[in-house]
């Protein structure tokens, strides 16, 4: 697995086992233009170490001063920030917006405890979705997982429930990105992706382009795709770019992800080239619906010209079919 940017649970536990304290604040709630998502964590240690965010940096000073307080307290905190509070106004939240924070200490009874963040942290490192709930009106804390909240889980959508009382965050596995075709773009798009949260896999059967000097530090299969791709199996987390547009190596790895639950499937090539990839996976007994989900010419139109610029348009588009589906 590659680095990640949302490490704050592992960080959490890692201060409190450390004798340094820990505390983890989450945002529940976001009215308006909130600068950051339901989900987002910020890690706070009891010497004030901080890993994460939750506004920005519009709210995090007072975040952190009220972390500090319960963990000396041992008590749960819910914070609420908008533009109309004379605190937020203090901390800077002008984007005119509203969010509301959990502020959970590790370890005492009223937070919460470092078996259930142990637990957590263990589901995230087996690559297993799992949810926090907190309820906001006791003390109770536990796991779920997907067939608890099926449409959080798809939509990646942490949140309070209907009830007002108890808020699910939710933990999906990182991203992964299949890339077929260790070209230039690729070289651009791999550390583009694993900024964004993407563990990647390089595939490609040409041993000159699969090369480590090529992708440094970076997992790369010197194998036929379809081989590859069928061991590591394509989920819902997974996103799968064509770079070859040669039909002897993209073609049997574009009909394992047309049956897949793979979000996003893109592939290189001009419109023409796309006319008869499509005309090929009718012929293999595709469906019209199937070989739609298929984006090509890859990557939005941007108007992107260079290996690098494709690449930017490759990952937007990816985000946008993640997020906006």
């Amino acid at each position: 697995m590659m680095d990640r940017f949302d490490d704050m649970p592992e960080q959490a536990l890692a201060w409190h086992r450390a004798g340094r304290g820990a505390v983890l604040a989450t945002v529940i709630e976001t009215w308006g233009s909130a600068p950051r998502r339901t989900g987002s964590m910020l890690a706070i240690s009891g010497d004030g170490a901080l890993a994460g965010s939750v506004s920005g940096g519009c709210v995090e000073g007072a975040v952190v001063g009220e972390a500090i307080e319960a963990l000396a307290d041992g008590g749960t905190r819910l914070l609420s920030y908008g533009v109309s509070d004379d605190d937020a106004f203090a901390v800077g939240l002008a984007c005119g917006g509203t969010i509301r924070i959990l502020v959970q200490p590790i370890g005492p009874e009223s937070g919460l405890s470092e078996t259930l963040l142990a637990d957590l942290c263990a589901a995230r490192a087996a690559r297993r979705p799992v949810a926090l709930v907190s309820d906001l009106e006791g003390e109770a804390r536990h796991l779920a997982g997907p067939q608890d909240f099926p449409e959080r889980f798809r939509a990646d959508r942490s949140g309070l429930e209907a009830d007002g009382r108890h808020v699910v965050v939710i933990h999906n596995p990182p991203l992964r990105l299949m890339l077929v075709g260790a070209v230039h773009i690729a070289q651009a798009l791999v550390p583009m992706a694993r900024i964004a949260g993407y563990d990647s896999t390089i595939i490609d059967p040409r041993p000159a382009f699969a090369a480590e000097h090529r992708f440094p530090g970076e997992v790369i299969r010197d194998d036929w795709p379809d081989l590859v791709l069928a061991e590591l199996g394509m989920d819902a987390r997974s996103a799968l770019v064509l770079l070859t547009h040669d039909p002897k190596i993209d073609d049997s790895a574009l009909s394992l992800a047309l049956t897949s639950d793979c979000f996003y499937i893109g592939a290189l090539g001009s419109t023409r080239t796309h006319a008869k990839r499509v005309a090929r996976l009718q012929a293999a007994g595709h469906d019209a619906a199937a070989i739609a989900r298929i984006h090509a010419p890859i990557g939005l139109n941007i108007g992107a010209a260079d290996p690098a610029e494709i690449a930017v348009a490759i990952l937007a588009q990816m985000t946008q079919v993640l997020r906006q589906a």
